[in-house]
């Protein structure tokens, strides 16, 4: 695996960026389409995600593989479409009575993520609020280690911990509450473990 690095120079940013493009989008298309299973939708994603590498190549951590934010934000951006989906088709259905009979055969896949979802939120709301606020700057905003520092006034050192901190226990969260392990559950560790 190659490390890329963005410079402040347009033109060689750009060379990077084809680079990891070619490198890295077939397999991030990939996982989108595992959770999207749609096509269009699932390539609309792939460009979002991509337009915001490039956005934020300058906030990248150049210590850190640029395949990890690749796949977090491609995992957050489809989970985002799903949740937004779900709740659309929430909104259409007049009586929840008649939606809860037909909700298994519809959205069995996406209501196990909505429920996976809801526990990692659970585990991020059981840390202490420095860990929440390190946490979710860092993996839900795309902050660097280095600008979350910064913004909360701490040492690189004590977001690089709070981080591992946050991992370990939002594992043992999820796992303690879900020990048959299921398949979202074992991608939202994946997510965690890969970050």
């Amino acid at each position: 695996m190659v490390n890329y690095q963005f410079q402040s120079d347009r033109l060689q940013d750009r060379n990077v960026f084809d680079q990891v493009y070619k490198e890295y989008h077939k397999v991030v298309y990939a996982n989108i389409f595992k959770l999207i299973k749609d096509t269009a939708i699932a390539e609309d994603i792939l460009q979002d995600v991509f337009f915001a590498l490039w956005e934020n190549r300058a906030k990248l951590d150049p210590d850190q593989p640029v395949s990890a934010w690749l796949f977090v934000v491609s995992y957050n951006k489809s989970i985002s479409y799903l949740r937004k989906k779900i709740k659309q088709s929430i909104c259409y259905v007049d009586s929840y009575d008649s939606f809860h009979l037909v909700a298994e055969e519809i959205f069995p896949d996406k209501r196990l993520i909505e429920s996976e979802l809801n526990m990692l939120e659970e585990a991020i709301n059981a840390l202490s609020p420095q860990k929440q606020k390190v946490f979710r700057l860092c993996r839900f905003e795309g902050k660097s280690q280095k600008e979350t520092a910064q913004l909360l006034g701490l040492s690189t050192e004590s977001v690089k911990d709070y981080l591992k901190q946050s991992r370990y226990f939002i594992k043992e969260y999820i796992l303690s509450r879900n020990p048959t392990g299921g398949i979202i559950s074992i991608s939202v560790l994946v997510m965690l473990m890969a970050l």
